[in-house]
């Protein structure tokens, strides 16, 4: 199934770096940025992480809750908090089950092998919980700035 933009997002339940139930509905009446990254402490998802931290509070002036969500597991997310200050929770998806509904659980190839992984997607989940901006197959470089510019002119127009 291919999640559209204007479509319900789907709902989760995944376990934060604390032990922490977290839902997609407890965050009704904020925007969510939910970006799914394949491997805590790799160079990439370190930038990307990094930037996110770095333009966390112009999100939250837009009212917008920022969640990481990989496979792996909570030790890791909080060496991957605390080694970097992140102050944001990242989702343990281990089963890949939410990467899954939001179609991020791809085959890769890298150096002719393949293997399923996390295809590195960003979503912007709107305060009632509809899918309002997907960006996939993303690319580190700038993305954080683009995800912030297009969430600023949606909200400039409210």
């Amino acid at each position: 199934m291919t999640l559209l933009e204007g479509q319900k997002a789907p709902n989760f339940s995944l376990m934060n770096e604390k032990g922490e139930m977290v839902h997609l509905s407890d965050f009704k009446g904020q925007n969510v940025i939910l970006y799914f990254y394949p491997k805590d402490m790799t160079p990439g998802c370190t930038t990307e992480a990094c930037d996110f931290r770095d333009k966390f509070e112009d999100f939250s002036h837009l009212n917008a809750a920022v969640l990481g969500v990989s496979p792996d597991d909570a030790t890791k997310h909080t060496k991957f908090i605390d080694k970097h200050g992140l102050p944001f929770s990242l989702l343990v998806d281990e089963d890949h089950a939410v990467a899954e509904a939001y179609g991020v659980w791809v085959l890769k190839k890298m150096y002719g092998r393949e293997f399923m992984g996390i295809e590195r997607s960003t979503f912007l989940i709107d305060t009632e919980g509809k899918l309002v901006k997907a960006w996939r197959k993303v690319r580190v470089k700038n993305h954080i700035e683009e995800v912030y510019a297009y969430l600023a002119e949606r909200e400039a127009e409210k």
